[in-house]
């Protein structure tokens, strides 16, 4: 059904002049917004680590690492495939609609009724409660999806940032207040599902378009031909992000589990912060240069130079300042997910830059290809995973970033391919950022070991991550030379003050 404001969705997905400046904008403003989300996220954290135990962390931790994959699954990769698609129509984006709603119906149904499974798998009675209540979030992410991917195809990235942190806001406040007045592990429960109903509500205020009867013509069989190859790799790609904590739960229980979940989640937002924004910008905006492959390629060139720019000191200054960091944010009760957060701070150097791996395929249009490494890199941290258990959690953390730093190039040479990409173009974008990453945590930990043992838990994170910083830039700016993704930075803060400052005339 058409709305008042809704045809501005359909429009042809084409470039227009000011495209690249346009998709910087709207990058910082998305990044800053998840910055912002990722602090209320961690706040909640914070609250809730220091009124809850591992326990409770862990068992709602082995419910969502078993039912995550679902809103990928919901999902069908059907954005990815009308965000990129050059034509589409409000028939098509209908039928997607009642796909994800059919789809969410099925998994509730399976979820609720295998709740009790879950419990005896774990051996934990109070999971099959668990089970039932998350699994009335399948519906709700159905009912936003079409309309988050027609914001993203009109580049309405504003919107959805404030939405993201609305919804997020609200549902952490209600988590918190559940656990200050002793509802226990039914607080970190509440909030994906008050998170995703206020979003829905949200999305429908902000995306004028209702959905229509289905109509399953040769175009929505090509949507979801392309969806399919996406899920294809969002499923193999959870399937390695979540056996972890499967395994972790099943072989040593909950309380090991919440201090890798908690780790994990700190690890996570950091890395959400640029990769998740980024990847819906730039999916988006390469995909309308489909036709330039040269105007691609520089665009892609300088997009992933700056993420791994600035991305590579962040994760560089986590991985020495983790172990104190934890203890300072969580409560000395946590302190056994410090190493762990150290850890998994130098898998963020590499991971940072693989998860970019999806802007080329799905602007090339070959969610195929992006399938098939799916299925490789579970394949291979599957393997990893089999060799860290063992040495307990600690293994695992160590497992999975040996792991990474294995595929990450790889990984971005296969997806560029089809565009004329080769290792050495991903080798000159990223390989004095992640070299200047790691130099800088190998200084960190050695100034911090020598000469900080005696310092107070918050200067210690403060001089070991200003030396890390230091490090850093002194390697990728001071030997490589590494300076284009600044003054790219430096170009976008000029717009936005000239965007703000008043027109003398």
């Amino acid at each position: 059904m058409a709305e008042p404001g809704a045809d501005k969705y359909f429009t042809e997905n084409k470039a227009y002049a000011g495209l690249g400046r346009a998709s910087l904008h709207s990058g910082v403003i998305f990044i800053a917004a998840r910055g912002a989300n990722i602090v209320v996220q961690l706040a909640s954290t914070i609250l809730l680590a220091r009124i809850l135990s591992p326990h409770d962390f862990g068992l709602v931790a082995m419910v969502i690492a078993l039912v995550g994959f679902a809103p990928m699954l919901i999902d069908l990769g059907t954005s990815e495939a009308s965000t990129q698609k050059t034509h589409i129509t409000q028939a098509d984006i209908s039928a997607l609609f009642w796909l994800n709603i059919a789809i969410a119906l099925v998994l509730t149904v399976l979820l609720a009724g295998g709740s009790s499974a879950v419990a005896v798998f774990f051996g934990e009675p109070s999971l099959t409660g668990i089970a039932l209540v998350l699994s009335a979030t399948f519906i709700l992410t159905a009912l936003s999806t079409q309309h988050y991917a027609l914001m993203r195809r009109a580049m309405q990235f504003r919107h959805i940032a404030m939405i993201d942190i609305s919804a997020n806001l609200i549902g952490s406040i209600v988590s918190v207040a559940m656990a200050l007045t002793g509802w226990g592990y039914w607080s970190l429960v509440a909030k994906p599902v008050v998170t995703a109903a206020l979003t829905v509500v949200f999305v429908w205020m902000s995306c004028h378009w209702v959905p229509g009867r289905p109509r399953f013509s040769s175009d929505v069989k090509e949507l979801v031909g392309f969806g399919l190859g996406v899920t294809g790799f969002t499923m193999t790609d959870y399937l390695a992000k979540s056996a972890d904590r499967i395994a972790i739960g099943y072989f040593l229980g909950a309380g090991p589990l919440g201090f890798f979940q908690n780790a994990f989640t700190i690890y996570s937002n950091v890395l959400s912060i640029l990769t998740e924004p980024l990847h819906n910008i730039a999916a988006s905006s390469l995909s309308k240069l489909r036709n330039d492959v040269d105007e691609l390629k520089r665009s892609w060139t300088m997009a992933l130079s700056s993420l791994s720019f600035f991305s590579a000191p962040a994760f560089a200054v986590l991985a020495v300042t983790g172990q104190d960091f934890v203890v300072l944010l969580l409560g000395q009760k946590w302190a056994p997910a410090g190493p762990l957060l150290c850890i998994f701070a130098v898998r963020g150097i590499a991971h940072s830059v693989e998860r970019t791996m999806g802007w080329i395929h799905v602007a090339a249009g070959r969610a195929d290809r992006w399938m098939w490494w799916g299925a490789f890199s579970a394949v291979f941290q599957l393997l990893a995973l089999a060799a860290g258990l063992p040495f307990g959690v600690t293994g695992v953390a160590i497992a999975y970033t040996i792991a990474m730093f294995a595929l990450f190039v790889p990984a971005l040479v296969y997806a560029g391919r089809p565009v004329g990409i080769e290792a050495r173009d991903v080798l000159q974008a990223i390989g004095p950022q992640t070299i200047a990453g790691l130099t800088a945590v190998a200084v960190g930990f050695v100034v911090q070991l020598e000469f900080l043992g005696d310092l107070s838990q918050f200067m210690r994170v403060f001089v070991s991550g200003m030396v890390c910083a230091a490090a850093y830039f002194a390697v990728v700016i001071g030997i490589f030379r590494v300076t284009d993704p600044l003054r790219l930075v430096f170009s976008v803060l000029r717009d936005f003050r000239a965007v703000r400052s008043p027109v003398n005339s």
